[in-house]
């Protein structure tokens, strides 16, 4: 009875209690705004280079626009064994961009933030070496062979940064 509630209560809440009860379909949540379109440019078969091995590709990204074009879904495949995937989707509620990041190895990240320009910012807690509590922030921005991404982060509360990494999404070479 108490997972039935929780569904009920969690229906209520995103306004399809009554059609759930009804045995309704809910209509699916409008996405086709502008704001929702801002990260579309990272949809695609890439493979991805670090920026300073230009020539050598890392992992293999694909990335995806899921439930009805609200969420953009990556699933990466590194070749040093690192696999993960990416869930990332416009609250327009707050108007902030949230991205869960999980992976192979236990990892979990939470990073949000706001578009600036053709960019999209986000920042969030992380654990830096041992265990250090640290701020990261990721950059995305379309280039002109795709797009880059990069990491940096920082120890004292965001006054310096340090480089985490600086890759580059080309179209996948079959």
């Amino acid at each position: 009875m108490r997972w039935l509630g929780g569904v009920l209560l969690t229906g209520a809440l995103y306004g399809t209690g009554a059609a759930f009860a009804q045995g309704q379909t809910a209509r699916p949540a409008s996405c086709a705004s502008a704001e929702y379109r801002r990260f579309d440019f990272w949809v695609g078969d890439w493979d991805v280079y670090d920026v300073s091995r230009p020539d050598s590709v890392v992992a293999r990204a694909r990335v995806e626009g899921i439930l009805d074009g609200c969420v953009l879904r990556e699933v990466y495949d590194g070749r040093n064994g690192l696999s993960g995937q990416s869930f990332s989707i416009y609250d327009a509620a707050r108007q902030v961009w949230h991205q869960s990041w999980v992976t192979n190895r236990g990892q979990l990240l939470l990073i949000e933030g706001r578009t600036e320009g053709d960019r999209v910012v986000l920042n969030g807690d992380y654990s830096a070496a041992a265990g250090k509590p640290a701020i990261i922030r990721g950059v995305w921005r379309p280039v002109e062979d795709g797009v880059r991404e990069t990491a940096e982060t920082s120890e004292d509360g965001g006054k310096s940064w340090k480089p985490l990494f600086d890759l580059v999404f080309r179209k996948h070479a079959p």
